[in-house]
């Protein structure tokens, strides 16, 4: 069941998520409102009592206390109705001894199609997409995977931290973050400068040890939280 604003096509990096009334496991709510000023992570899934799906969740609720300590919450959803889900937790909880504490989007349909979910080929079954919104309600990060591969859920966190530091510190992750490769480990990339004098200035501040350059648009830095 949900209740969306009319909008054409899906949402793309930057945009609102649109507003929508929905039935989860813990209730109706009103996304994004019910997660203001927290990021979240809504994330689709192709059904109920399917193998790669149970192995996600029990995935993404173990790692739940991490997402809390990024102020980041947890949403699922698939087309199953809310008793389906129930039941499902239920088994995960009783068989694997791993209880989902996040809500699960009971869908109709209506969130799949605003949010282009819905697999091609596949019938009503949804991809495997991730939304990050962040504390202002913004479409951040858009992940999809095909029903075949399960997700890395460690990226998805990573991806929530590396947006949140990038926001906080106006700096860019390197590939492999933390981990860099190229750069150091834990170093993050310094904004590229807008004009030639800020060039000069860049590198004679690498210079005093603010920061290190391979070349004047490539400099980096230890992140120091």
């Amino acid at each position: 069941m949900c209740e969306c604003e009319e909008k054409k096509g899906m949402p793309l990096l930057g945009d609102k998520f649109p507003e929508m009334k929905v039935v989860t496991t813990h209730g109706e709510i009103v996304l994004p409102d019910y997660f203001k000023g927290k990021w979240f992570v809504l994330f689709s899934h192709p059904g109920d009592f399917t193998p790669v799906c149970t192995t996600e969740f029990v995935a993404f609720q173990k790692r739940y206390p991490k997402f809390k300590e990024l102020n980041c919450e947890l949403i699922g959803l698939s087309v199953d109705q809310v008793f389906c889900h129930m039941k499902w937790i239920e088994w995960i909880k009783e068989k694997l001894g791993v209880e989902i504490e996040f809500p699960i989007i009971a869908d109709t349909g209506s969130v799949a199609n605003t949010l282009g979910l819905i697999h091609p080929g596949k019938g009503t079954n949804t991809v495997r997409a991730v939304f990050i919104i962040d504390d202002n309600g913004i479409v951040r990060i858009i992940f999809y995977y095909p029903q075949e591969l399960g997700r890395n859920i460690d990226e998805i966190l990573r991806a929530v931290e590396g947006m949140q530091i990038s926001d906080k510190y106006k700096v860019s992750m390197p590939a492999m973050w933390p981990d860099g490769e190229v750069v150091g480990k834990d170093h993050v990339i310094i904004s590229a400068p807008k004009d030639v004098k800020s060039a000069k200035e860049r590198l004679e501040r690498a210079k005093k040890g603010e920061f290190e350059c391979l070349d004047w648009w490539l400099c980096h830095k230890k992140l120091e939280k």
